[in-house]
């Protein structure tokens, strides 16, 4: 049986987060230092450690206010 663990607003982890379109990686700096990635299908994925769920929601705030179209947010495991 798979355990149910609740994330805690100070959980800290890893994600991926994908967003359409291309973004430069001079952006990294104001998305936390996350990493971009431009993918093959025309996506950019940001990549990396988020402090907690409020970094988290800093970050999509950002992607928010430059008016870009959120695809996916997943949590990575952590190994």
């Amino acid at each position: 049986m798979a355990e149910n663990r609740h994330i805690g607003l100070s959980d800290a982890g890893r994600y991926e987060i994908r967003i359409e379109g291309r973004i430069s990686p001079r952006w990294a700096p104001w998305f936390g230092g996350m990493s971009l990635t431009a993918a093959d299908d025309g996506t950019t994925v940001l990549s990396g450690p988020v402090a907690d769920q409020a970094a988290l929601h800093g970050v999509l705030t950002r992607i928010r206010d430059l008016g870009l179209a959120l695809v996916s947010v997943t949590r990575l495991d952590a190994d």
